[in-house]
């Protein structure tokens, strides 16, 4: 859960959250957080050899069995996935790797891990929701890790993944729970204080922006699970498998899963 900061900010509810979030997200990277610390030369020689692990969600690693086998020469879509992290370990472990997403700090992370490491990895700027840059069945697998939550309506992202999903390709996504933005902490004791869906723009007063908000951090939308997993089905993908995860700073986690993680194919055959 976030911290109360003394910052005061304003929002306007038709505000532009993708350029919002565009500047927060690159502040957020010059602060160093543990998202945008790329791998080191160390883990991607590992993956090269075929011993590798990411993760869609803080703490789990995804199973092996949820990726192509082999890996090797599949076209992947990291999806608000730049960091230098995931992309430049699939990349390593031989797949042609392209990473999308909103913050131009992010990518300037997955480039500099290319260079390195003398991998292949395109990088491209953009909202989400939008894949317009990419032709039908492009992909045969999407890596999406925690980011729906800075999204305002996060059915668009399904549609557009399923559209650009080759037959018999995955969708591997992780996601923040509803519940988790219900709850706030006084005094040692959490309350149920916000109704869903939450939302930064509109479920705070004013006050309690100025009080939990700064102008560094990106503006964030639960979504509800009707959203999340028949959202997917909706666009004509099959959830096939699914776990639940915690974050081990989030006293939260001593009582319930924040994170969970799904598994989805588009029906039909893989093109090889």
């Amino acid at each position: 859960m976030r911290t109360v900061r003394s910052t005061k900010i304003y929002y306007n509810a038709c505000m532009d959250t993708v350029s919002y979030n565009r500047s927060a997200w690159d502040k957020q990277v010059e602060k160093g957080i543990e998202w945008s610390i790329p791998v080191t030369p160390e883990q991607i020689q590992a993956a090269r050899q075929g011993n590798w692990q990411i993760v869609l969600t803080p703490v789990k690693p995804v199973p092996a069995s949820w990726f192509p086998s082999p890996l090797a020469g599949k076209d992947v879509l990291c999806l608000a996935s730049a960091g230098g992290q995931q992309g430049p370990i699939l990349a390593a472990a031989g797949a042609n790797v392209t990473v999308f997403d909103n913050s131009p700090r992010m990518l300037e992370r997955d480039r500099m891990v290319a260079a390195r490491d003398g991998l292949e990895i395109r990088t491209i700027l953009g909202d989400m929701a939008d894949l317009s840059v990419f032709p039908d069945a492009s992909f045969d697998l999407i890596f999406n890790p925690v980011s729906t939550c800075f999204v305002e309506n996060v059915l668009p992202v399904w549609r557009e993944c399923a559209r650009v999903l080759r037959p018999g390709g995955a969708l591997l996504t992780g996601f923040t729970q509803p519940h988790t933005y219900c709850l706030e902490e006084k005094d040692g004791v959490w309350y149920l204080r916000y109704a869903l869906p939450y939302t930064d723009l509109t479920s705070l007063t004013p006050q309690e922006r100025a009080e939990k908000l700064s102008p560094d951090d990106p503006l964030e939308f639960s979504h509800t699970f009707t959203d999340f997993l028949a959202g997917q089905m909706d666009a004509g993908l099959v959830i096939v498998d699914l776990y639940e995860d915690i974050h081990p700073e989030d006293p939260v986690s001593a009582f319930m899963p924040l994170f969970m993680a799904t598994r989805a194919i588009k029906p039909g055959l893989l093109i090889q």
